[in-house]
């Protein structure tokens, strides 16, 4: 299927060498992918500079840092793609590009491991105790009774959302030998099923599991859905682990429930505000932080933005990206 060229560029795309924007560091890799094809610039523009510059350039390639706003986009008219070399995709306005018929791509399956092998990391280092650990040996202490962990084996792992993610998580889980439970009202049961997880209510993931990993997409449902109610639910001695997006878990809510203990401990990569200055968690000890690093290896990096580059070629050439965000600029869809 090919896209929609009922704009200006429809005489240009298919032959013409483009102009594409990459405004956050993406592996050599992809940007010699592109400029096999095309004229590439890389430069860190922000707020006023990329409103200034963005009419010049014929795609636009992101991570998390840029944030391509309504008005962005609304300057740039020669957009015809938006590539975002990463999973999320909260920091672009989906509607407006879908309304300029700009299409906006992704690489979902670029940092699929290295995001799954921090959040058993995460599990493994809050049951063990691992960051106070070393603290306290350099700090000249040797506290070896005070530090009395807990096994993952035979334990409870629950999820909030479930896709590529979680089930590389589930994975791994099952070879510690947990149980593997998870709310997602979008996961059809064959494919979690496959996966050795058994769907649930939310209700019964926060009340059951020892561990809580969440791998959902930060949307108007989810924002804020693990909240001071929703903590209340999970056991006194369980632990929950973010690295999927900052802000599904209410984080005064957080610091509240684990300042009281109600909850054993916690790990966030992600965070309501990045980086989380002045946060009151910054101040507990039963929680540990990572400054979101879950793409933040080699293999994620080359991976993600190589992926991106071949979706943002892919609809300069007018042919149909595999990983599309807003499916309507497909012709025919709209």
């Amino acid at each position: 299927m090919l896209l929609n060229t009922s704009n200006h560029l429809a005489q240009k795309i298919g032959g013409d060498r483009l102009k594409v924007l990459v405004t956050d560091k993406i592996a050599e890799e992809a940007l010699d992918l592109l400029k096999e094809k095309h004229d590439v610039i890389f430069s860190e523009f922000s707020g006023e500079e990329l409103l200034k510059e963005i009419h010049k350039y014929h795609a636009l390639i992101v991570r998390s840092r840029t944030k391509v706003t309504k008005e962005v986009i609304e300057e740039g008219g020669n957009l015809k793609v938006i590539g975002r070399a990463g999973v999320g995709v909260d920091n672009i306005d989906i509607g407006s590009a879908t309304e300029k018929g700009i299409a906006v791509v992704y690489s979902p399956r670029g940092s699929t491991f290295s995001v799954a092998e921090l959040a058993i990391g995460h599990m493994i280092s809050l049951a063990r105790h691992l960051t106070y650990a070393d603290r306290s040996m350099k700090e000249g202490k040797w506290e070896k009774k005070k530090l009395k962990g807990t096994e993952l084996y035979r334990k409870t792992l629950g999820f909030i959302g479930s896709g590529r993610i979680g089930g590389e998580v589930a994975k791994r889980a099952h070879c510690f030998g947990m149980k593997t439970i998870a709310y997602d009202p979008y996961l059809p049961k064959d494919i979690a099923e496959k996966m050795g997880i058994e769907l649930t209510s939310l209700d019964t993931v926060l009340k059951n599991s020892d561990f809580i990993t969440i791998h959902a997409l930060l949307t108007d449902e989810t924002k804020g859905m693990i909240d001071e109610k929703a903590l209340d639910k999970m056991k006194g001695t369980a632990f929950i682990i973010n690295c999927a997006r900052g802000g599904i878990i209410d984080e005064k809510a957080l610091y509240k429930a684990l300042k009281e203990k109600k909850i054993a401990g916690a790990a966030l990569d992600v965070f309501e505000q990045e980086p989380p200055i002045k946060s009151p968690l910054l101040s507990l000890e039963n929680i540990v932080f990572t400054p979101h690093i879950g793409a933040s290896t080699k293999e994620a990096q080359i991976r993600s933005g190589v992926i991106t580059a071949e979706q943002v070629m892919k609809v300069l050439d007018r042919q149909a990206p595999d990983f599309i965000v807003n499916k309507e600029v497909l012709e025919g869809k709209k």
